[in-house]
């Protein structure tokens, strides 16, 4: 959609961030702004404020702040797009069509998360098979529990160069994307592409939205790096998200403190453990944008 500016202020200017918040908040009125409970963290006593003639929600406790569509974002899950497309609704006022272009870029991020949620359900069936029992072990050693894995959706990449690729391929994903994806690696001399991931624990990773975007894998043997990541995506940038954020961010609101871990097998002990706030960023250190 062709969202101008001009759009968006008049989008805030329609809608009350007062009359967004107040569906979620118990607020009351307090000068020329709203007081109520955070709904970010948990407290007991107010320390939230919503100014519709400034047009942004503020806390003073944890420092949440934004305007009504930064707050239906984050307390709905929804992209910036849906979150607009809601509040124009409420408004009655219609949303610019998308260009061309942006329709391209919607349905080419469509298909690669398609792609990625294929390799999800393959490295999931691997991991219940035969050749998946050596990772299975693996994670039951760490302590790992049945639902635990189910619930992080674990996997396994089989040893070989083109398990992954034939069984895509197979489901009719054409071979360039899955490179683009990240689940292949073409050689720069025109060699066979094969599997990025191989004989590795699949640990998936996700966007806000719990949808798989990239991967991670663990190696079993000696193969090194020990740890391998996806290539940064027209869907995945290491640095601007964090392992297990779609999950931990219900947790958070509901109480649970943030603790930032280093890895993948440290977030789902926590969250194991009862500590839901658990994330791990996906590089070797926390960007600005991830805090």
């Amino acid at each position: 959609m062709a969202i101008t500016p001009q759009f968006l202020d008049e989008l805030r200017s329609r809608v009350p961030v007062s009359d967004v918040v107040g569906k979620r908040v118990k607020l009351a009125r307090k000068g020329r702004e709203f007081t109520g409970l955070c709904p970010f963290h948990s407290e007991k006593t107010p320390s939230f404020t919503v100014n519709d003639d400034k047009a942004f929600y503020h806390c003073f406790g944890c420092g949440a702040h934004g305007d009504v569509i930064r707050f239906v974002t984050e307390t709905e899950g929804l992209t910036f797009p849906e979150a607009v497309g809601k509040l124009a609704g409420m408004a009655g006022m219609e949303v610019p069509k998308a260009t061309p272009e942006e329709r391209r870029r919607a349905e080419r991020a469509k298909s690669l998360q398609d792609v990625c949620e294929a390799a999800l359900r393959f490295f999931r069936r691997r991991l219940d098979g035969p050749d998946g029992a050596a990772a299975l072990a693996y994670l039951q050693r760490r302590g790992l529990k049945p639902e635990t894995i189910e619930a992080f959706r674990l996997g396994w990449a089989p040893d070989g160069r083109s398990a992954l690729k034939q069984a895509l391929t197979g489901e009719g994903f054409p071979e360039a994307m899955l490179v683009e994806s990240g689940l292949l690696i073409k050689p720069e001399d025109g060699g066979e592409s094969y599997d990025r991931f191989r004989g590795r624990v699949i640990f998936p990773i996700a966007d806000r939205r719990g949808r798989a975007i990239a991967f991670g894998g663990r190696a079993l043997g000696d193969i090194q790096p020990k740890y391998l990541n996806s290539p940064e995506t027209p869907l995945f940038n290491k640095g601007r998200l964090l392992y297990a954020l779609d999950m931990a961010r219900q947790a958070v609101r509901d109480g649970s403190d943030v603790i930032v871990t280093e890895g993948y097998t440290d977030v789902i002990a926590l969250h194991q453990a009862g500590f839901g706030g658990a994330v791990a960023p996906l590089g070797t250190a926390l960007t600005e944008s991830q805090i």
